[in-house]
């Protein structure tokens, strides 16, 4: 049993060590780049080299780079940035004289480089976007806690929406019962108030009819004169 645990745990750490070895390897082959020299400076012994990769953001200022030619990495030069834009690099190579002597150094010579600054700045680089990732994967799952309580919160006013919604129903059906009630009860005093009406107009015709007079003689006005007047 110790000899499996033993036998697991150092093909445990062959296989770190594989995975390193790798990864140093692919760093290294990070580390090489191309470009073509667009103008050179002999007096001053600057080259400007025109570049284009993705990686060249990690190079900086004062990084050192070796570089050859076409035939082969066999005979090396060094140099050192001294200025870049988006799309060149100055060099300053100390030597200047002796890497134009043995290696193909010309205007619109395409060239390697190799720079070990540029390893570690990639390296740098990578544990620094590793931290980048940490912190995003973090908010990304901040983000969606954050989208699950918004959707949540669709889900609590759509809840609130139907319970207010049933009380709507509710409190419209009672009113409606209420106006429907009271509906009821004006037509009922309406027809109580016709009914009275009607009775009260009975009872007037029936008061005119039998009405009684104080005196049955009536002024006969036959004359101008009231005097004139008499009952009769």
């Amino acid at each position: 049993m110790r000899a499996v645990f033993f036998l697991i745990f150092f093909v445990s750490l062959w296989s770190l060590s594989v995975v390193a070895k790798d990864s140093e390897a692919q760093l290294k082959r990070l580390g090489i780049f191309s470009g073509r020299i667009s103008r050179l400076n002999s007096e001053a012994g600057l080259m400007r080299i025109k570049i284009d990769f993705t990686n060249m953001k990690y190079l900086n200022k004062k990084d050192q780079v070796e570089f050859w030619d076409e035939r082969g990495p066999e005979v090396k030069c060094r140099g050192f940035i001294v200025g870049k834009s988006n799309e060149y690099l100055l060099l300053k190579v100390p030597e200047f004289n002796y890497c134009k002597k043995f290696i193909f150094v010309t205007e619109g010579a395409y060239i390697k480089f190799f720079s070990q600054d540029l390893v570690n700045n990639i390296k740098m680089g990578r544990e620094l976007v590793s931290i980048l990732l940490k912190k995003r994967l973090a908010l990304n799952g901040r983000l969606l806690n954050n989208q699950k309580e918004l959707d949540r919160h669709i889900e609590k006013v759509n809840a609130v929406n139907l319970r207010y919604k049933v009380l709507r129903d509710k409190l419209e059906a009672e009113w409606r019962e209420e106006l429907a009630n009271l509906e009821e009860d004006r037509l009922t005093a309406f027809r109580n108030y016709k009914d009275l009406e009607g009775r009260i107009l009975d009872l007037d015709n029936k008061l005119e009819k039998y009405r009684i007079e104080d005196k049955n003689l009536k002024k006969d006005r036959w004359a101008l004169d009231p005097r004139l007047y008499y009952p009769k």
